[in-house]
């Protein structure tokens, strides 16, 4: 009897954080290994990556890591996942050229890893199980389908994909190996689900190019704002900039090392008569040239502080005036919305002429209804499984392959940590659960970020701290100095002096009758001040600020 599993470690009920598992034949295909950027209410965090619990504990079974294309949200958790694991990584040339940067980032070598380059006529096998990759296009060049085939059928990962057909060679999908796989039988179609909420938005660039030429041939300097993983549609931008003889410069691209890295390996091309690199200003370089072009790169809130920068004068290359004409090409990703607001605010202080590219004249790099029904066709699958996004998208894909004719209990939606099983190719309706969560990523600190730690910053950011700072002889039990008390992040307005000066009493006064008891103890003499102070405190101002009482214990000098 044969028994194909599949679990999600992340990726399913969320945005980013994409991590599939596949088993068969006693062994685990990891698919992907993402990140996700943390919402508003994680404070100090920087990403927060997939708990990898199961995949220690099953480490020998673990045949590789199997990577569809370059975004960080399936491939950032790549670098500290091989700290623990050390297994195969498999992806295409220009993925695995982004992984080596991850791992320089993190202090690792690549030298020390194995680092696969998958092409669609390679085929990988495992025993009686084998891997494929066939070529989508993607927002990003090098992405991938990936196809894990077992006695089964194949169970077939297709993430963040569009069906539209591309001139470009490097954002083309190989309809034909898909359709191939589809004859050979597909027992599970993995398929993203993010672009199911893509509703009349444009197929093509026609309307998009068509812009960005008016814009062009009737304005001096030119400002676009993108996204530095948006690199098809900055190849397009570069393009149309090169057909009205612009001079274009990227800034971010030394910084941003996907933009460094599709330069290098000739995924992004500009012809050397129309590059130019920017100098720092000085009063003879200005940097603003009518004919000029200039592509901000960034991810995620990057693009919107250099246009601020350039705003307030503080950028070294670029300062923005009244005759510049900034394009904003890249809609806010999650989390970004109010910094993009704030950024339109200020440049409309300029009195610059500015235009927002609005979302229904890009076309999506996620795969739409239509594009999701055109794969189930090619592909024949026997279940649809709904991944890559938020409850909602795979709800709504849900839908979109009941309307395709596919039975509800066909189409399977699940959480991450529900593992299904397939005995002999026919789901049993019987789920298991196993260990999955969130590790938060603060800098270098990687997991030792508690509910306790954040529930701090947020009151730090919200309500302030106030410390209180005396020094005691715990021989004679005196008070030495103090008690000072000071307010951080605080604001009480003028009544401030009042506030430190009715703590300050209220603490000498509790400190003093505390010493009259023959032993002190000082967790409880901390635990006493920080009740009355908060008490004092939510009385005169409303508010619930941290209390960090400070006791200094010290023989007193005669």
């Amino acid at each position: 009897m044969s028994n194909v599993k599949f679990c999600a470690l992340g990726g399913l009920g969320e945005n980013g954080k994409n991590m599939y598992l596949v088993e068969a034949s006693d062994k685990i295909y990891v698919l992907d290994a993402g990140l996700k950027y943390p919402s508003v209410d994680l404070f100090g965090v920087d990403a927060v990556l997939p708990d990898i619990s199961y995949l220690k504990d099953n480490e020998k079974k673990i045949v590789g890591i199997f990577l569809s294309h370059g975004h960080n949200d399936h491939i950032g958790a790549v670098s500290e996942l091989l700290r623990q694991i050390n297994v195969p990584i498999y992806g295409s040339k220009f993925t695995l050229a982004l992984v080596e940067e991850e791992l320089k980032e993190a202090g690792l070598t690549s030298d020390a890893y194995r680092l696969i380059i998958a092409e669609d006529e390679k085929r990988f096998y495992f025993g009686n199980t084998s891997v494929t990759f066939f070529s989508l296009n993607h927002s990003i060049p090098g992405s991938m389908g990936i196809a894990v085939h077992t006695n089964d059928g194949a169970v077939v990962y297709a993430p963040d994909f569009s069906l539209a057909s591309s001139i470009d060679r490097n954002y083309r999908t190989n309809f034909g190996k898909i359709s191939e796989i589809g004859k050979n039988g597909v027992l599970a179609l993995l398929t993203e689900s993010l672009g199911t909420s893509n509703i009349n938005r444009v197929t093509n660039d026609y309307v998009l190019i068509h812009a960005l030429t008016d814009i062009l041939q009737n304005s001096k300097r030119v400002i676009f704002s993108m996204f530095s993983n948006e690199l098809q549609r900055i190849q397009k931008v570069i393009n149309v900039c090169v057909a009205q003889n612009r001079r274009i410069a990227i800034i971010g691209k030394k910084a941003q090392k996907t933009i460094n890295v599709a330069i290098n390996y000739d995924y992004l091309k500009i012809p050397p008569q129309n590059s130019i690199n920017l100098k720092y200003i000085t009063e003879e370089n200005q940097n603003n040239e009518d004919d000029l072009a200039i592509i901000i790169t960034g991810v995620r809130h990057e693009p919107y502080y250099t246009l601020q920068r350039m705003a307030f004068g503080n950028d070294r290359l670029v300062h923005l005036n009244e005759q510049d004409h900034i394009v904003i090409v890249s809609q806010p990703t999650t989390g970004t919305e109010l910094l993009a607001q704030k950024t339109l605010s200020v440049l409309h202080r300029l009195n610059s002429q500015i235009t927002v590219i609005a979302k229904d004249q890009l076309p999506s790099s996620h795969a739409d209804n239509e594009d999701l029904k055109m794969m189930y066709e090619l592909l024949q699958p026997k279940y649809i499984i709904p991944v890559c996004g938020e409850y909602r998208h795979q709800f709504m894909q849900k839908h979109v392959a009941m309307e395709a004719g596919y039975p509800e209990d066909k189409i399977l939606v699940l959480d991450n940590g529900e593992m299904v099983s397939f005995q002999d190719g026919v789901y049993g309706n019987k789920k298991t659960q196993i260990s999955v969560g969130d590790v938060l990523i603060d800098g270098s600190i990687v997991g030792d970020i508690n509910e306790i730690v954040l529930k701090d910053r947020e009151l730090l950011g919200s309500e302030g701290i106030i410390l209180v700072v005396t020094t005691i002889d715990a021989r004679t039990k005196q008070i030495i100095a103090g008690p000072k008390v000071v307010l951080k992040g605080f604001f009480v307005g003028e009544t401030a002096n009042d506030v430190i000066s009715s703590l300050s009493e209220l603490s000498e006064t509790l400190i003093n009758k505390y010493l009259n008891r023959r032993q002190i103890d000082w967790n409880e003499l901390k635990g006493l001040l920080r009740e009355a102070i908060n008490k004092d405190i939510y009385e005169l101002t409303k508010k619930n600020p941290i209390i960090m009482p400070v006791l200094i214990d010290v023989e007193k000098k005669e």
